[in-house]
């Protein structure tokens, strides 16, 4: 947890040509089919008969120790079962995503040609059922789709304010990227 991530900045993406599929389902934080520069770890609920608490983040600590905090920007989004909001990518900002609510399928696919990982694909199913936080080095495409029944929070932090002119947006459906959204049934 005291680990320090360097993680390097892109200034070009390249989209691979992928063929159908999820690629790699992420089953453990450690897992070595992980994207180069992602970074996974479980979060701690604090169940009561009320509800759960949960802290987000503590600055300079965790996967976010390495965040400015003149900089550092926290958001969420809450989305209702079944939506896709994919993909998009950042040229300089690391994202920080933690569902705080009901479960995700994330999609994340490395875009960085002068990556080891490049065209690289992951499916991670996070949420109540896998409280897990993850963290999205810039030049890795990223996105999601709202799965069970009940809407999802997301709430993530970035290192750097929104800036439209960072972010680049690929179509869900990309034939490139050809993710498969539909429901595998395994």
């Amino acid at each position: 947890m005291g680990q320090t991530f360097v993680v390097k900045r892109v200034e070009e993406v390249e989209l691979p040509q992928c063929e159908k599929g999820i690629g790699k389902v992420i089953q453990s934080p450690d897992s070595p089919d992980l994207i180069a520069g992602v970074r996974v770890q479980p979060y701690t609920l604090w169940p009561d008969d009320r509800g759960y608490f949960l802290e987000v983040i503590r600055m300079g600590k965790g996967l976010v120790s390495q965040y400015s905090p003149e900089t550092t920007q926290v958001s969420t989004a809450i989305s209702y079962p079944g939506t896709i909001k994919a993909f998009h990518y950042h040229q300089h900002q690391t994202d920080f995503w933690v569902p705080a609510a009901g479960m995700l399928q994330v999609a994340l696919i490395d875009l960085r040609s002068d990556s080891h990982t490049f065209g690289a694909r992951n499916t991670l199913y996070l949420g109540a059922l896998r409280p897990w936080q993850v963290l999205i080095p810039p030049g890795v495409g990223h996105g999601y789709k709202v799965i069970g029944d009940s809407p999802a929070v997301l709430v993530y932090v970035t290192d750097h304010f929104y800036n439209p002119s960072d972010e680049g947006r690929i179509p869900y459906n990309d034939p490139r990227i050809n993710y498969d959204w539909e429901t595998q049934r395994k």
